[in-house]
Formats: structure tokens, sequence, C-alpha cells
């Protein structure tokens, strides 16, 4: 499958990305990779149907994305793509750049919660209420 702008296939596209990765992209993947958050495996620049996700976890079915200041005017399309991907099963996470420089302990606290949440959701017990990056608010303020 192509996307209608590139020609690329989607493998190829996701591992130029993966390769071209931004600052705060690589600082996240430096504290989620080799099940470093609660032994979870997650992945880089994964395609998931038409889209490309910055990160996901498979096992849990927990997409996050990081805004920076070119996603302020793509907030419809982004919604859009967020309720795709919900209805595929997945609960998607959204950080801008900025909450992840300025809390990161945060941003990693509220990625554990949510993984941690949907292991429990998969064994049949209630979802954690959701606080902050929750996928109900997919762009909190910048």
């Amino acid at each position: 499958m192509t996307d209608p702008i590139s020609p690329l296939p989607w493998t190829v596209r996701a591992r130029r990305l993966r390769r071209d990765q931004t600052d705060c992209e690589a600082l996240l993947w430096s504290r989620l990779r080799n099940r470093r958050l609660s032994g979870c495996k997650l992945h880089r620049q994964f395609a998931i149907g038409s889209y490309i996700v910055d990160f996901v976890c498979q096992q849990h079915r927990l997409v996050i994305e990081l805004d920076g200041g070119q996603h302020a005017g793509r907030l419809e399309q982004d919604d859009e793509r967020t309720l795709r991907l919900e209805s595929q099963g997945f609960r998607v996470l959204r950080f801008w750049n900025g909450e992840l420089i300025d809390n990161l302990a945060g941003v990693l606290l509220t990625i554990e919660a949510n993984l941690k949440s949907q292991s429990e959701r998969a064994r049949g017990n209630e979802l954690l209420p959701g606080g902050a990056g929750e996928s109900s608010s997919p762009h909190p303020d910048p």
C-alpha cells in the first residue's frame, strides 16, 4: 500500500522516518526501546494500515504520537487519524513536543499507566481513569 503523496511503499517510508527521527522522538525512544518501560516491546515509526505511527505497543494496542508545531494546523486530520486507529482497537496517546521536553517523567508515567491499564483491560478488568495524554483529548493545549 502506498501513500497517494509519495510513491514509496509504507515500509520504505517508515524506515526513512526512523532514520530521520526528530530530537524529541529520539529522546522518547531512548526511554522506550529494549523493553525499558514496564518490560513492554514497543516499535517506532510503525505502519498500521495506511498510517505510520510514532510508537506502538502491539501487545497492549497502544499508540503514542508526538506532535510538534506542524500539528497545530492539522487538528482535524489528527483527530480523524486517532478515530481510525481507535476503530482498529488501539488506544492513542498524543503529547506535544514541549510537554515531552518540560515533563519527560510525567509523560513516561502516563505511558506506563496506560500500558498497565491496557494489560488489565485485556484480562477483563475495568480501564483505569485516564490522565494527561488520553485520546479523548487528542490535542492537549500546547
